[in-house]
């Protein structure tokens, strides 16, 4: 979790991947809609580019200009960021969600719902348990290493 932080951790990050996924692509229809100032933007578009969430296509000679679309990286964040504003909807949204989420294969509107990929049971905090992954490095994570430490007792 510490590295996908690292990545999408800062709110102006979150509010551009928001304008990818609603196909906004053009660097002045972002900044238009987010009101955010170009330097930032710019910042936040180059990081997204470098670290592989979106990629930046040539759509104009002259002057030179760039649109930014979803990398395959980019479009697998969809499900952690519908979970994260359906979050926000709820807790911090009192006059109810500035956005509703409708799925278009069936037309009717959703929220997000994580399951198991075996059972299709809903995933909740009662029934999952983080296990150190090949990946683990000691220290990086208090969670993994609290789960490591009871397993090996």
């Amino acid at each position: 979790m510490f590295r996908a932080m690292d990545v999408l951790g800062d709110r102006w990050t979150l509010m551009v991947l928001r304008e990818a996924f609603m196909g906004v692509r053009r660097f002045t229809d972002m900044q238009s809609d987010l009101g955010i100032a170009r330097n930032v933007l710019t910042d936040r578009l180059n990081f997204l580019v470098d670290t592989g969430i979106l990629e930046r296509r040539q759509y104009q000679d002259r002057p030179v200009r760039h649109e930014y679309r979803l990398t395959q990286m980019g479009r697998d964040l969809q499900p952690a960021l519908l979970t994260l504003m359906h979050w926000g909807d709820t807790y911090l949204s009192p006059d109810g969600p500035p956005a509703l989420v409708e799925h278009t294969a069936c037309g009717h509107l959703t929220t997000p719902k994580l399951v198991c990929e075996h059972c299709d049971e809903e995933l909740t905090t009662r029934n999952v348990k983080l296990e150190p992954g090949p990946g683990y490095l000691p220290g990086e994570d208090p969670a993994a290493e609290r789960a490591r430490a009871a397993r090996a007792a």
